[in-house]
C-alpha cells in the first residue's frame, strides 16, 4: 500500500526486453536518499508513477523492476522512453504518517491531461478518463493520478480537475506535463466497493 505522498522523482535510464516475449526491464535512476534511507531490499515494493513494482535489481542511485506485456498495456509504462520522468513513493510501513490517502498500486486505467490553466497561485488540470471510471470520481473525493494523491475538485461527465500548487509541480512530473500526455488513473478504493455495494443492493 501507499498514500500518494511523492518522495523521489526519478527517470528511466534503460529499457530492455525480457525472453522472447513482450515483458520488459525498465531502469530507473533515482536520488541516492530514496534507495537508502533506509536501505531498500530486492523484492520491495516501489510505485512507479503510480504502479507497483517489484525492485528486481538495484545499485546506489538507481533500480530495476520488471513489467509484464500485461502491465505495459493498461497503464502508460508502455510509453515510457529513456529519459521519461518518474514519480516514486516506497510502500507505506505501519507507523507511517498518511499524508494522502490509501493507494494500492493497481491502476485502474489510463487517462489523458486535458488543460492547464493558472487559477490564482496553483494551476488547476483537467483530466479525461475512460467512461468506465468516470463514475468513480466524485467533487471532493480522492484519485490517484501518476500516482500522487489529489481531492477532486470538479467532475464534468468524464472529465475531472484538480488543482496543484507549486510544491507539488515541483517535486512531481506535474512539473513537465503538457496538455495531451498520457496518465496513470487510480480510483479511490472506497469509491470502487460503495459502487460494488450499490449494484448488489
Amino acid at each position: 500500500m501507499f498514500t500518494g505522498i511523492i518522495s523521489a522523482l526519478g527517470s528511466v535510464r534503460a529499457i530492455e526486453p525480457l525472453g522472447a516475449g513482450k515483458d520488459m526491464r525498465l531502469v530507473i535512476d533515482t536520488p541516492v536518499a530514496f534507495l537508502s534511507d533506509p536501505p531498500v531490499s530486492l523484492g520491495a515494493s516501489i510505485a512507479c508513477s503510480g504502479c507497483c513494482l517489484t525492485v528486481v535489481a538495484l545499485g546506489a542511485d538507481w533500480f530495476a523492476v520488471d513489467a509484464s506485456a500485461e502491465t505495459l498495456a493498461h497503464t502508460k509504462l508502455g510509453s515510457w522512453t529513456v529519459g521519461s520522468r518518474v514519480n516514486l513513493e516506497r510502500s507505506l510501513r505501519l507507523g507511517d504518517e498518511l499524508g494522502g490517502h490509501l493507494v494500492s498500486g493497481h491502476v485502474d486505467g489510463v487517462g489523458e491531461a486535458v488543460s492547464a490553466t493558472p487559477e490564482n497561485a496553483s494551476t488547476r488540470w483537467v483530466f479525461r478518463v475512460p467512461r468506465a471510471l468516470s463514475r468513480f470520481i466524485a467533487v471532493k473525493g480522492s484519485v490517484a493520478v501518476d500516482g500522487v494523491s489529489l481531492t477532486v475538485n470538479d467532475v464534468q461527465g468524464d472529465t475531472f480537475g484538480v488543482n496543484i500548487i507549486p510544491h507539488t509541480a515541483s517535486v512531481t512530473g506535474f512539473g513537465t506535463m503538457q496538455p495531451g500526455d498520457r496518465v496513470n488513473i487510480e480510483i479511490d478504493t472506497l469509491a470502487r466497493y460503495v459502487a460494488r455495494l450499490a449494484e448488489t443492493a
